[in-house]
């Protein structure tokens, strides 16, 4: 079902490995994805949305891709920010070994696919772009939120996709509730059904001073 590919660290479907044309960065290439991982016939409505409505990423540092199935948001911040670093981020292992491919089918060699686990906890981020697991489940949803948004770095932005018929208004709600000491929270876009949700880091708040209700 659906839901696995967000969830399943190793894919028990079969793997089909596929080459596919879309646009990255403005660019047609071919990438390849496989079964058992999210949209692998195409960039989905929701990231598609996500991307025509953020700003270009900042040139450099470190910059999170969460969730990023087979990977058209990471390769689209590493061609976009050349020296930047970007972190793919998926429990699903298919997932990661498809965007190292595809990084490296494309020549970006700024694109470190890895496990939540595998990222360094002294690593902040200048952006954080993601098309959420929604279907996971409002608790396991929100538990990635409260671990990843307070890693943003002072004056940085994460902007999220979310389907109105999947919650988003009540998930801004509940991310201004939940960031409301040193943080905003705004509804950027909405196209197609989609929101796109802006969480801005303001200053320099401590990350200790952030109340999880």
């Amino acid at each position: 079902m659906e839901s696995d590919h967000y969830f399943t660290s190793s894919p028990s479907s079969p793997e089909n490995l596929r080459r596919i044309r879309v646009s990255i960065a403005g660019h047609p290439v071919e990438v390849t994805t496989a079964g058992g991982i999210f949209s692998p016939d195409h960039i989905d409505i929701g990231t598609t949305v996500l991307l025509e409505n953020t700003p270009p990423p900042p040139a450099g540092g470190h910059l999170l891709d969460l969730g990023c199935g087979w990977g058209p948001i990471a390769l689209t911040l590493a061609m976009d920010a050349p020296h930047a670093t970007v972190w793919a981020v998926d429990v699903n292992e298919r997932a990661l070994d498809l965007v190292r491919t595809n990084a490296s089918d494309l020549g970006l060699s700024n694109v470190n696919a890895v496990l939540p686990d595998d990222v360094p906890g002294d690593v902040v981020f200048r952006t954080i772009r993601s098309n959420p697991p929604i279907r996971v489940g409002k608790n396991q949803l929100h538990g990635l939120l409260e671990e990843w948004i307070p890693r943003l770095d002072e004056r940085s932005d994460a902007w999220l996709v979310v389907s109105r018929n999947l919650g988003s208004d009540s998930l801004q709600r509940w991310m201004t509730t939940t960031f409301h000491r040193g943080y905003s929270v705004h509804r950027s876009a909405t196209a197609k059904g989609f929101r796109v949700l802006r969480v801005r880091r303001q200053g320099s708040t401590p990350t200790a001073a952030i109340d999880i209700v």
